[in-house]
């Protein structure tokens, strides 16, 4: 995120320390764009809170290894709340998180932010971390200071330029097209031996196969546990 106030300075510090850090900025022109406050007020911004490759991800084990219940039954979620919780009653925001409802807009704020489109996996592509990326959280700002504005991003779509399209073929249930993607053959897929052998084990192949951002790949400990989420029933 650039041209830092000193708001975002804080927010970037403070996050660094739990490997995350600040994605974005959307700023809501009118009311009826924007997110509404615990009191029923609009927003007048948000700033998206991400991660990108595995930085986040040893602040987080070593977190719910400490836990007698290792995190519970949604450990991701329940630490990323804790932590984003922390920083935005320091600098007087709410939060908001993606598997909380009231459902906030992610992916549209993110696509506004950074400039992403979808891949055919669902996933938004980033052109410098692939699929290697998530948003954890959301602050959402009652007054936002005019001299840091959001600024208008144009990222380059990988997918577009991407000739040989390898997450198309490297899915060995055929879940992804360009259609979109087949939550129900994958994890009808993810039950059988081979699923258990290949995908359960690595992170899905199809996910492995995109030529972006491969600095920024999970590592296998990281790409197991969202696999085993993906088999969650939901």
């Amino acid at each position: 995120m650039s041209g830092p106030s000193s708001v975002v300075a804080v927010l970037d510090a403070r996050f660094a320390e739990q490997g995350l850090f600040c994605r974005g900025l959307v700023q809501f022109g009118v009311a009826a764009e924007a997110p509404m406050l615990g009191d029923g007020t609009p927003a007048a911004a948000v700033v998206l809170i991400g991660v990108a490759g595995a930085t986040m991800w040893p602040h987080f084990e070593r977190w719910r290894m400490a836990q007698a219940d290792h995190g519970g039954a949604d450990p991701l979620d329940r630490w990323s709340k804790m932590v984003i919780d922390q920083v935005a009653n320091e600098v007087g925001a709410e939060a908001r998180y993606p598997s909380e409802a009231p459902y906030q807009p992610f992916q549209r704020w993110a696509m506004r932010a950074e400039g992403l489109k979808p891949s055919p996996l669902g996933i938004l592509i980033h052109p410098r971390f692939g699929l290697w990326h998530s948003y954890r959280g959301a602050l959402l700002f009652r007054t936002w200071d005019e001299a840091q504005e959001e600024q208008a991003v144009t990222a380059l779509h990988p997918c577009e330029t991407c000739v040989e399209k390898p997450c198309l073929t490297a899915c060995p249930a055929g879940a992804i097209s360009l259609d979109g993607f087949d939550v129900a053959a994958c994890r009808a897929h993810l039950a059988t031996p081979q699923g258990q052998g290949g995908c359960m084990v690595s992170g899905c192949l199809a996910r492995n196969a995109c030529p972006i951002g491969v600095g920024y790949r999970y590592p296998d400990s990281q790409l197991r546990f969202h696999m085993q989420a993906l088999m969650l029933p939901g």
